[in-house]
This record gives C-alpha cells, sequence and structure tokens, in this order.
C-alpha cells in the first residue's frame, strides 16, 4: 500500500499550548514558515513580511465569504415541560429555499420542534446517517429564506468557534474570526489564512499584485475527521463556491496564482477540473490529486489526520511536510485557526 494513502501516516504529535485559542496582535506579527519548492530552503519570519517573499509576477485569489453567527441555544417545545430539553444548534448550509442542513447536540426525532430567541422556531424534518440534521424555520410563523434567517442568526447568534478551541466566544471573536474584507454571507468556519492581514498589509499587497476574490462558504464538514484506513475512502463533504466570470479568465490563463489558503485552493482547482463557475465543491485535494493551476499557497498549520494536511501535502508530499510541521512545532509556531501560517513557493 502507498504510504501517502494510508489516514495513520498523516499524524503527529502536537503539544496542546500550541493550540491557538487567541490571535497574536497585531495579526501579521503571527510567524510565517516559507518553504521553497525549488531551493528546498526553509525561512523562518513575521507575516509582516510576506509581501518580501511573494513573487513579483503572481495574481493573488481570496475567499470573500463571511462567517455567520451559526451557533444558537433553545430548548425542545413539549407540552408539560415547556423549557425543558435544552439543545444546541450549528446551521451547516441551505439545501435549498426552506431546508437546511444542520448539527443539533441534543436527541431530537422528526417532527421536534425547537423554540430559540426572537420567535425563531426549528422543526427537524429529517435524520441523516452521519448524524447531520435537515431542518426548517419558520418567524412568526412564516417559512423563512436564507437571507432572513442571517439577520436574525446575527442577532441571537454566536460565532461558532472550532472545536477545539474550547471557549466561549466574545466579542473579540466577532472581530477576530472574520477576514477584513468579508462579504458574502453563509461560512461556518472563516478562511483563516486570510486572518492575518492588517488593513495596512493587506493594502500594500493590492497595490503590488492584482487580486481576485472567489466566494466558498466553509461548511463544519471541513473539522470532518478522516476515520477512513485509506484516505481516498473518505466521503468528501461538498461547499457552496461561487466565481465571478473575471476571475475564471484568470484561471484560464498562464498566471502564475497564489491562493491565500486551502479554501481557495479547492475552488480554483474544482474549476480547472469541471469548468464550473458556481455550486458545490467537493475536490479532495492530496498526493494521489495534487494541484494543476495553484502555483503558489498560504495556509495556516492544521489538525492531524485532516483533509486540511493531506491538502497541503499535494503541494510537497506527506514526508516534507510532516518535517516542516516538526520544525513549526521545536520552533513554538501556533496551531490552527488563530495559529501562524506557512506559505509554500
Amino acid at each position: 500500500m502507498n504510504p501517502e494513502l494510508l489516514t495513520k501516516n498523516y499524524d503527529y504529535k502536537l503539544p496542546k499550548e500550541l493550540i491557538a485559542t487567541t490571535p497574536v496582535y497585531p495579526r501579521d506579527q503571527a510567524k510565517l514558515l516559507v518553504y521553497n519548492r525549488k531551493t528546498d530552503t526553509i525561512t523562518h519570519t513575521t507575516f509582516e513580511h510576506l509581501l518580501e517573499f511573494v513573487p513579483k509576477v503572481c495574481d493573488i485569489f481570496l475567499n470573500d465569504t463571511r462567517v455567520i453567527k451559526a451557533r444558537i441555544f433553545g430548548h425542545k417545545k413539549s407540552l408539560n415541560q415547556f423549557g425543558q430539553g435544552k439543545v444546541e444548534l450549528l446551521f451547516n448550509k441551505p439545501l435549498h429555499a426552506y431546508h437546511y442542513l444542520v448539527l443539533i447536540r441534543g436527541k431530537v426525532k422528526v417532527g421536534t420542534q425547537l423554540i430559540f430567541d426572537n420567535d425563531l422556531i426549528s422543526t427537524v424534518i429529517g435524520l441523516n446517517d452521519d448524524g447531520s440534521r435537515v431542518v426548517s424555520f419558520t418567524h412568526k410563523g412564516k417559512e423563512i429564506r436564507f437571507e432572513d434567517l442571517v439577520l436574525l442568526l446575527d442577532t441571537i447568534g454566536h460565532i461558532p468557534l472550532p472545536p477545539y478551541i474550547q471557549r466561549e466566544d466574545n466579542k473579540e471573536d466577532e472581530r477576530d474570526y472574520q477576514t477584513l474584507f468579508a462579504k458574502n454571507a453563509g461560512a461556518v468556519a472563516a478562511p483563516t489564512a486570510s486572518l492575518h492581514f492588517t488593513p495596512a498589509l493587506f493594502e500594500s499587497l493590492q497595490k503590488r499584485h492584482k487580486t481576485h476574490k472567489i466566494t466558498l462558504h466553509v461548511g463544519a464538514g471541513t473539522f470532518k475527521p478522516v476515520e477512513a484506513e485509506e484516505i481516498l475512502d473518505h466521503p468528501m463533504h461538498s461547499e457552496y463556491f461561487d466565481i465571478p466570470k473575471a476571475s475564471a479568465q484568470i484561471l484560464d490563463s498562464n498566471t502564475p496564482l497564489l491562493a491565500i489558503g486551502t479554501t481557495v485552493t479547492r475552488t480554483l482547482e474544482y474549476y480547472v477540473r469541471t469548468g464550473k463557475t458556481q455550486g458545490e465543491c467537493d475536490l479532495f485535494l492530496n498526493p494521489n490529486n495534487p494541484p494543476q493551476r495553484v502555483t503558489h499557497l498560504l495556509t495556516n498549520f492544521h489538525l492531524p489526520k485532516s483533509t486540511l494536511i493531506m491538502l497541503v501535502s499535494a503541494f510537497m508530499g506527506r514526508e516534507k511536510t510532516l518535517y516542516l510541521y516538526k520544525e513549526a512545532i521545536e520552533k513554538k509556531y501556533r496551531f490552527f485557526s488563530y495559529g501562524d501560517a506557512m506559505l509554500i513557493l
């Protein structure tokens, strides 16, 4: 068996204290590991020096999704125990006009009604084998569409911090867990490579490089561990994406590209393979399915045995990836969403 295809070979040991639970301030003071594949060299620096390493002839692609307050708390409706049976619901994504995919903490069955603040009621209409649920939402007795649901979530919901952060969200997270250029509402996780930009650094980036926006609404599936023994047996989650026509034209050219994050990488590579500019992206990049168009990647440090560390391995191989992760651990880099960054050239 090819060792690149075994899930257990993407494991590594991370000291708990290196899991970042808050970001560094200012954000561009985060550490940056730069790996040049042509020269096989490693440079340790800070994010404020990013533009010293990005090739001058290079277009930049960013994800302009906006994280919504997808986590809400309520209770089950009961005739004799109104207010009992507390539940936590994590919105994942709309399925169509009035049906939504969610995760619910607490036992529910089809037909169960969940009561939330501001007269928001959710009815369970489907139970999936993977533990997810299909629900509808009503507000003041009327079924509501996604654009109206987002407005309600903004008033009653919480920022859905990743499970490994292990603390409740606070006011600072509303700012910290959102990119400077967040625009299109729909993500339940931030495109974290973009979180390191300060306004001044981002302005410098835009002056020196052509930048392009795409949208991929990051779903809860991004945190789903790979449990299959072989990585190709993993059922890859899908996420809604949209690529503007002008951005697609750049992808059809030979211009070198820097993808800011794994979400951008997957979206661009999905377009290259399918020609689709909108829909559901379920592309699984790994050493067996390497990138065809993205030439450079900026990303954070990812969970062991995750599809994201496998995506990074698609750029430079599993052994080199684990070697760089080992070095980052030795240098006390901070890991995961609020952690430090890596630039692959």
